[in-house]
């Protein structure tokens, strides 16, 4: 099983992941801020991720990990 976690003080709430994701498990945490104030993303369901990478790959601050 793969497990995609998100780094929440080094994540800008960009989005691209959450574009990028083909299972769209990906959404943007509005209702919390990390320490530089912006909102960052989260996976909703870690059950439904295949490890693919893509977010890993998009991401511009190097914020997300995926672990297969």
């Amino acid at each position: 099983m793969a497990e995609m976690r998100v780094d929440r003080d080094r994540c800008k709430g960009c989005g691209l992941c959450v574009d990028v994701c083909p299972k769209k498990i990906i959404t943007i945490r509005r209702d919390i801020r990390n320490q530089k104030g912006y909102s960052p993303a989260e996976c909703t369901d870690v059950s439904k991720c295949i490890g693919c990478a893509m977010c890993f790959m998009m991401c511009p601050d190097q914020a997300i990990e995926v672990e297969k």
